[in-house]
């Protein structure tokens, strides 16, 4: 997985400058929370759901092999095949052949972040395919090559006359040469656009919600429709999705059903939740000839039995992302990866590296929302901290945190130099932040304080100091 993460901080600034996007990760940032909350409180159950559901994933990864070989099984005995690959390189090369099995050339995708790990759609175009995303907002960012703005929202970012651009551009050749800026009207040629490569199209590639073990099914859970057209249209059915989405049984899945539309979108559910197991059968009227499921590990098993394992339950509905206060002000192409937010920020260190993601888990303010609004109650801030003291022990922190740190921790181990240390800098930031004639001294600090104060105000510490407050309320 390319990732570009070390380059956060400079993206941060610009996001924070840009009024626009400023205004919808406003708007974003509110509406999402209320709607989950809104939905939620209108299930007596749902917090028990949640406990369900971290129980049901816990158990499916102390026992993943066994029901990944029982959903192997069913798939077989469906009449479909299962292939297993170890990293992206075998999983970009097993769909490829795939599609040359096939006879390919015209492929059409449904939203998978899976692929997107992959960069699946890069490699099959560089050995000549045509490959186009079918879902909305997957489509946009393909044209404008860029990455998911959001997990479950990947063009929330841009404006009706941005998309507008975009269709103008990349659809003269497709006969459209008239510039539209209604919003309705964009969808209808997008969908004009995107009805001729489905009725074209050799193979479709989708991911997968859920992989039901005692049935060898796999569950879509989409809003638009496209996924199901994408698994239904072509002669062949390719399913590409991570090990880690494997269920145990179908009861199982409605569990996990009940809490995921609800906090990734706030709805009831999704629009579209279908389940297929293997390709057309003879008394079948239509449907794929063929159904291949490609398995992806790509670092999914180093991470059992570590400190990040529970980052294998997640299920993909952003609403770690919709709460987070950083991903809120900075949005989701910030982070350079495909996987953002604090689900982000865990992730992309496990499957890259933490010398190449290092920023992400800083990332945060540990306000632990994340972890309140997941569904199935990943400790995300500790899984951040673990990743924050790797950076530590690799000595990938900059000299100026460590020794800060270090002081710190120094000075911790002997009271009443901290507390001789901590009033001598009260003092001196009040000599130098109090205003002089409608002034301060100073409003910033140099060294190890010039980077909190390039973007806060230089506030006067207040009186009395936490500890003479504890003191007294011990004296009481």
């Amino acid at each position: 997985m390319h990732v570009t993460s070390s380059q956060f901080s400079d993206r941060a600034k610009d996001a924070i400058s840009n009024e626009q996007l400023q205004a919808g990760l406003f708007i974003f940032g509110k509406i999402f929370p209320l709607l989950r909350d809104a939905t939620a409180s209108q299930l007596p159950e749902f917090e028990a759901l949640r406990d369900n559901a971290r129980d049901i994933k816990v158990h499916t990864l102390q026992n993943l092999g066994t029901y990944l070989e029982a959903f192997e099984a069913r798939v077989t005995q469906a009449g479909g095949r299962v292939h297993w690959a170890r990293t992206a390189l075998e999983a970009n090369s097993i769909v490829e052949r795939l599609c040359k099995e096939a006879g390919a050339k015209n492929i059409i995708k449904s939203k998978s972040m899976v692929t997107e790990e992959l960069e699946l759609n890069d490699h099959l175009i560089g050995k000549g395919y045509d490959v186009v995303e079918t879902d909305l907002g997957e489509y946009i960012i393909q044209l404008r090559h860029e990455k998911p703005f959001h997990i479950v929202g990947p063009a929330l970012h841009l404006t009706a006359a941005q998309v507008s651009d975009t269709f103008y551009e990349a659809h003269q050749k497709h006969g459209r040469t008239q510039k539209v800026d209604d919003k309705v009207k964009l969808v209808e040629e997008a969908r004009i656009v995107l009805r001729e490569r489905f009725k074209n199209a050799d193979v479709g590639i989708t991911g997968a919600n859920f992989l039901v073990a005692e049935t060898g099914q796999i569950a879509l859970i989409t809003n638009e429709g496209n996924a199901d057209l994408s698994a239904t249209l072509p002669k062949k059915h390719i399913v590409v999705t991570g090990i880690e989405k494997v269920v145990p049984t179908l009861d199982d899945m409605a569990v996990l059903l009940r809490i995921l539309a609800r906090s990734a979108t706030g709805q009831e559910t999704s629009n579209y939740v279908s389940l297929y197991s293997g390709p057309r059968r003879e008394r079948d009227a239509d449907g794929p000839a063929e159904f291949d499921v490609v398995l992806v590990d790509n670092g999914r098993t180093d991470m059992l039995g570590t400190p990040v394992e529970d980052m294998l339950r997640c299920i993909r509905c952003g609403a770690c992302l919709n709460s987070c206060p950083v991903f809120t002000t900075v949005g989701g192409q910030t982070y350079g990866s495909v996987y953002s937010g604090p689900m982000g920020a865990v992730w992309t260190p496990a499957l890259a590296s933490v010398s190449s993601a290092a920023k992400l888990p800083n990332a945060s303010t540990f306000c632990g929302k994340c972890e309140d609004v997941c569904p199935v109650r990943i400790p995300l801030p500790s899984m951040m901290r673990h990743w924050r003291e790797k950076e530590f022990e690799a000595h990938l922190t900059p000299s100026g945190q460590r020794w800060g740190l270090g002081v710190w921790a120094w000075l911790g181990q002997r009271p009443s130099l901290y507390r001789a240390a901590t009033n001598l800098a009260g003092i001196g930031l009040r000599l130098i932040a109090r205003p002089r004639r409608g002034a301060p001294v100073a409003s910033w600090l140099p060294f190890i304080g010039k980077g909190w104060t390039q973007s806060r105000d230089l506030a006067v510490p207040k009186e009395p100091t936490f500890l003479s407050q504890y003191k007294e309320g011990r004296r009481r």
